[in-house]
């Protein structure tokens, strides 16, 4: 089935923290229209298991597919690990899938190699060592060292950061033992670039911290280009959708996105 390059793009996440990667996109490529879906109901992913992830990745994809998105981008690292195969699979020749976990890799492959760097994300995303799976098929020599950071998430969902409550939080876990000696950090988790400020003060220039949203966004254009399907004259037209509407959740998507949107309720499940 051909596609047409004035579909919009859909993106989704567990909550707001995939607006994170909707913003870089939307920088990047100021054309395109997107469609977004916060799965609220369902937040955090990270503790939640395959099965329920897959289940809920399959709702969304339909939502997202019946408003004729071209392609999908699962902004989402937990999603990513659990249901990218299936969210390909289940869209078939409908739309493109995409995944926040493989432009990553091809730029730590591109810049890492023989060399230690470090990861931080949910439980979901480290405990199923998708990272470190997928560096080892490079053959580079790319030493990863991760850990889990499961309170980060919510902690940001409900604006808790750049205050010293998130402080605390943050160096509690930068300075585990197994995050040491380290020349960068990755991101794990698209909620973390709002406290990328704060990981940055504690390591004070002596780890890189990598934003992966400004990766998976070049990833996008990338992936457009090559399938001829960027948008040259949108009008850059946005929707956006949560499974669970909540006003403190409508106030945190004008620190994410940098500008107020207007949400719809979307259930999954009625």
């Amino acid at each position: 089935m051909k596609v047409n390059p004035l579909n919009p793009v859909g993106i989704f996440d567990s909550g707001i923290g995939g607006l994170t990667v909707a913003r870089a996109v939307r920088e990047l490529l100021p054309h395109e229209n997107l469609i977004y879906f916060g799965d609220t109901a369902h937040l955090p992913y990270g503790d939640k298991s395959a099965a329920a992830i897959q289940s809920y990745t399959v709702k969304i994809c339909d939502l997202l597919i019946k408003n004729s998105c071209k392609v999908i981008l699962i902004a989402c690292n937990s999603a990513s690990s659990a249901a990218y195969q299936l969210a390909k699979e289940y869209a078939g020749s409908r739309a493109k899938v995409i995944n926040v976990i493989d432009p990553v890799i091809q730029y730590l492959g591109a810049h890492y190699a023989h060399r230690s760097i470090g990861l931080i994300g949910t439980k979901r995303t480290v405990k199923s060592n998708v990272y470190q799976k997928k560096l080892d098929k490079l053959n580079l020599d790319i030493k990863l060292k991760s850990l889990a950071t499961p309170l980060l998430a919510p902690m940001i969902e409900e604006g808790y950061f750049n205050n010293t409550i998130s402080e605390q939080i943050i160096i509690n876990y930068l300075s585990d033992a197994s995050l040491q000696e380290i020349e960068s950090l990755v991101l794990g988790c698209t909620h973390y670039p709002l406290i990328k400020n704060q990981i940055e003060k504690y390591y004070q220039g002596s780890v890189k911290v990598i934003d992966t949203s400004y990766i998976v966004a070049e990833a996008l254009k990338d992936f457009l280009a090559n399938e001829n399907l960027l948008n040259s004259e949108g009008g850059n037209i946005h929707k956006f959708y949560v499974s669970d509407y909540t006003h403190s959740f409508a106030e945190s998507t004008k620190i994410f996105f940098q500008e107020e949107v207007n949400l719809e309720h979307y259930p999954l499940w009625e």
